[in-house]
């Protein structure tokens, strides 16, 4: 008798010889949990398997589609090989001497329709690896966007879409989209540990349109967008979007390498908030207009920024979001920039251009909180994945959105990667994060019993706050010379000192009570300013506990606020003056610079996020003048080192005059160690002639600009030019000058050169 062949000994048939015949079953369990929707370990069933069957080494191939009468395997070599049906839609077949490296695709026929042929997504290995899922597993994979979300590639050969999506809590994860009919029965992915999930799906090109389709432990079923989709479809379509992300050349590598040096505390910087929505609009066919695209931006936006003297342009969060209302501070799209303008490269090439005009672009990011949108990352796999189950943790109750789960390792990841992503992909250069002072209180806008205290028994989100040490720190050392700015409204103390020395790590903090007590002086009729005088003066009292932002932003400007302009009393003429007024000011005092969008126009409305502005106002010569002003001022700022290189430093601020109280007069002199400028501002419209002024050094002074020249829509009142200095007290100084204080003014004044600094007065 002639023993039997050993298998490892079979020779490996032709491609063009193979035959099929059925397979032995796959064990009941498995089969099941596929067929009834609930498999996390679809591979382990579907795809070809190296499988021995009657002492015969061959290739097991299995298959699935529950509404399939036939399936065939279509060999890219040789026949058409039927496959056998195991119940349920599930198909399979041996074939004798087939290797695992057999290149095929299968064929679905149904009693009605045509036939669907498509490359088996079953057959690819893993497309995350061991050290990825690793840093997943424990929250601390910094670049996830490379990792999770959808990623067109070539595998094998075959060009596809690999997608990934973490999803702890549920009991099936399918991708969906055109490509399936949106039937998450025929797609499931595999969970490969930690919750994560990932396919590689052929022939899914860029473009596509998808979704992940869950079933929660519930049993419901969820169809979620992507929290990782480098882009989504219009709003108010909510599908993910298949991308690529390395298709743009960029032109700023002189930007991007002088970036890694830059400090941005002992630089200048005066910030242009935009909403890219609302700067300008073009016109419709129908009549109608629409917001600018982001190519349309990049041809006007930076150009006109960069004249007008601004070195920043911030742009309110354009990540995207459902509603247009929201102004895009409610986030459903954590990693995709809003489509209403264009596609990502777009994106791209407008912060491409800002860079090349020698701007640098800050982006408004929102870690605070996400919408309650059910498509979205509400209740992402059935549970509060992203969010607290406790409403007192998860819900915020002023702005009816759900709290990030900061002690969750993942979520923090999630929000740490996409900051980095940002600045690493799309090359901003800063980070504005929003509603800072929400995430630091647990009892933010809460009642007695609407919160919870933390373990100490206290009120701070201490794991909020760890999270943002964290973030700090992790975008200091991955991305130097890119910044963050806080906008925190509270006297929470130290967040810009660093997180080593128990700080929060913040580069800047908006002034936000500078910003109230300034508006709130400038909006008195002057004659009830003597009354208002520490409005002004009473933010030097904490100017050096952080380093500070003094914006003038867009929430100023909504909500019945009245536009810039228009807060201001008087009439026409006083309006603009103290506008003029107002500007040098903030662009004199210590601290960085944020303008919003309109005021440099004096836009007479307040802002609609529906409209352009308005640029026919241009043909205003007061309109016009001002902008003349701003660009002087801009101008002043930049090339005079005082102005902001000693911002960080107390001794590079000292007041002249503070006690002029009657007559709404300051004087205040800024230095760098080597230089220095001074101020006056007269808060009246009532001219000071003859007014002296303690002088810092020997003079003579030269005026370099008066807000009230005529050049600018002033008066052009007592034109200065060189101011001499005189051997007479004044101020605590042995020597003084005499100025001619022009009404609702400002005026700059900087020493001549090689001039050395007066003795004061002896005590």
């Amino acid at each position: 008798m002639t023993p039997p062949r050993s298998p490892a000994t079979k020779p490996v048939t032709s491609p063009q010889s193979l035959t099929s015949r059925p397979a032995l079953p796959v064990a009941d369990a498995l089969r099941d949990a596929l067929t009834r929707g609930l498999s996390k370990a679809p591979h382990a069933v579907l795809g070809p398997h190296a499988d021995i069957q009657d002492l015969e080494r061959g290739l097991v191939i299995r298959a699935f589609h529950p509404d399939a009468i036939a399936v065939e395997c279509v060999l890219e070599a040789g026949p058409r090989l039927a496959l056998a049906p195991e119940g349920g839609g599930l198909f399979s077949a041996f074939l004798p001497g087939a290797a695992r490296t057999l290149r095929y695709h299968l064929s679905f026929k149904f009693a009605a329709g045509a036939p669907w042929e498509h490359a088996d997504p079953y057959r690819f290995a893993p497309t995350i690896g061991p050290l990825d899922l690793h840093l997943l597993g424990e929250g601390n994979h910094h670049r996830l966007w490379e990792v999770l979300g959808a990623h067109p590639r070539t595998l094998d050969g075959y060009s596809g879409t690999a997608f990934a999506v973490w999803a702890p809590n549920a009991l099936r994860v399918s991708v969906v989209g055109d490509f399936c009919a949106w039937d998450g029965r025929l797609f499931p992915m595999r969970e490969l540990g930690s919750g994560f999930f990932e396919i590689f799906i052929p022939d899914v090109p860029p473009g596509t349109l998808y979704k992940y389709e869950l079933i929660t432990r519930e049993g419901l079923v969820r169809v979620k967008t992507d929290p990782c989709a480098a882009s989504l479809e219009l709003p108010p379509g909510t599908a993910s979007r298949v991308v690529r992300s390395d298709t743009y050349t960029w032109g700023d590598a002189a930007w991007m390498q002088a970036r890694r040096e830059y400090d941005p505390t002992r630089a200048p910087m005066a910030t242009y908030e935009v909403h890219l929505g609302s700067w300008a609009h073009a016109p419709t066919a129908d009549g109608d207009s629409r917001p600018l695209t982001y190519h349309e931006l990049a041809a006007r936006l930076p150009a006109y920024a960069k004249r007008l003297g601004f070195t920043h342009i911030e742009v309110l969060p354009i990540a995207e979001h459902p509603f247009t209302g929201s102004w895009g501070y409610q986030v459903s799209g954590y990693f995709a920039p809003t489509a209403r303008f264009g596609d990502p490269d777009g994106l791209r090439h407008f912060i491409d251009v800002c860079h090349q005009h020698g701007l640098g672009v800050i982006l408004d990011w929102v870690p605070a909180h996400f919408p309650k949108d059910d498509f979205a990352l509400r209740r992402f796999d059935g549970t509060a994945l992203y969010e607290h189950e406790d409403p007192r943790l998860g819900e915020h109750p002023d702005w009816g959105t759900l709290i990030f789960n900061f002690g969750r390792p993942q979520v923090c990841n999630f929000l740490i990667a996409n900051a980095l992503y940002w600045l690493e992909v799309f090359h901003f250069d800063a980070l504005r994060v929003d509603a800072v002072a929400s995430m630091l209180h647990l009892d933010y806008s809460r009642q007695p019993g609407q919160w919870l205290p933390n373990r100490l028994g206290g009120r701070e989100n201490l794991e909020a706050i760890d999270f943002l040490r964290a973030l700090n720190s992790v975008i200091r050392a991955d991305q130097p010379g890119c910044f963050t700015i806080a906008e925190e409204s509270t006297s929470f103390p130290h967040v810009t000192g660093r997180p080593e020395d128990g700080g929060l790590g913040f580069t800047f903090k908006w002034n936000m009570g500078w910003m109230h007590d300034t508006l709130e002086y400038f909006a008195k009729d002057p004659v009830h300013r003597g009354h208002l005088h520490d409005k002004l003066t009473f933010g030097m009292m904490y100017e050096y506990s952080e380093r500070f932002v003094m914006p003038l932003s867009h929430d100023e400007v909504v909500h019945l606020k009245r536009s810039m302009v228009e807060k201001m009393p008087g009439d026409t003429w006083q309006k603009f003056a103290n506008l003029r007024t107002l500007l040098a000011y903030q662009y004199t005092r210590p601290g960085k610079k944020l303008l919003f969008m309109g005021s440099e126009l004096a836009v007479p409305t307040e802002w609609n996020h529906d409209r352009g502005l308005d640029w026919s106002l241009l043909g205003d010569p007061m309109r016009a003048a001002l902008q003349t002003y701003l660009t002087r001022l801009s101008a002043l700022y930049r090339d005079l080192p005082a102005l902001w290189r000693g911002d960080p430093d107390p001794q590079a601020f000292a007041w002249l005059d503070v006690n002029e109280r009657e007559k709404s007069v300051l004087a205040y002199m800024r230095s760098d160690g080597e230089d220095h400028v001074i101020v006056v501002l007269n808060l009246t419209p009532v001219p000071r002639p003859g007014y002296c002024l303690g002088a810092p050094s020997d003079g003579p002074y030269r005026t370099v600009l008066s807000s009230d020249d005529a050049w600018f829509g002033g008066s052009g009142y007592a034109a200065h030019g060189l101011v001499e200095v005189e051997a007479a007290p004044c101020h605590g100084f042995l020597r003084s000058m005499t100025l001619d204080l022009p009404p609702l003014s400002a005026l700059i004044l900087v020493p001549e050169p090689a001039k050395t600094p007066a003795t004061t007065v002896a005590s």
